[in-house]
């Protein structure tokens, strides 16, 4: 079984407002940039998905943060998908192009974790994706009804088991 190694939205927009942070927000970059290092190391296939926001989000295409975190970008081989919705799959190629690359299983990673993690996992696990979810991997901000920390853990709870396997940052491995 092929498995890829999926980053979700981590761009530098996410960072931009120093009145609002991810929660652990360098420290979850952190891990998936370790993850990154283990993936590419192994040989393993990385995808990466960024959001192109409309005009005036802070994720719009050509502004400042636009561009993935300094501390994850893609390198040549790797694949970008760029979406404008939640849901990585809607109107882009990334099922056929995980398809074509006979990719079977995925250990997902990113931003943010009530949004467009949520509906990655959702929609991989109805296209019949195998998926690792890392636990510690996917960040988000606070709303006014809960905190940043509580969102990750509902999501933790919610998807466990029945949409992917939770695993921690330091347990993922891939064979090369």
């Amino acid at each position: 079984m092929i498995e890829a190694l999926i980053i979700i939205d981590v761009q530098q927009g996410m960072f931009a407002f120093p009145e609002m942070q991810p929660y652990d927000g360098e420290a979850t970059v952190a891990r998936i940039a370790g993850i990154l290092d283990r993936a590419r190391a192994a040989g393993t296939p990385i995808f990466f998905v960024q959001h192109a926001g409309e005009v005036g989000h802070p994720l719009e295409p050509g502004t400042a943060g636009f561009p993935f975190h300094k501390s994850l970008t893609p390198l040549p081989a790797e694949t970008v998908t760029e979406k404008r919705h939640c849901n990585a799959f809607q109107e882009t190629d990334l099922e056929s192009v995980l398809r074509n690359a006979d990719i079977e299983s995925l250990v997902v990673t990113g931003m943010q974790s009530n949004y467009c993690v949520d509906t990655f996992v959702r929609a991989a696990k109805e296209r019949g994706f195998a998926i690792r979810l890392v636990s510690d991997g996917h960040t988000t901000f606070d709303t006014p009804i809960l905190t940043a920390e509580q969102i990750i853990a509902h999501h933790n709870h919610t998807l466990e088991d029945s949409f992917a396997t939770l695993v921690g940052a330091d347990d993922i491995c891939f064979s090369g």
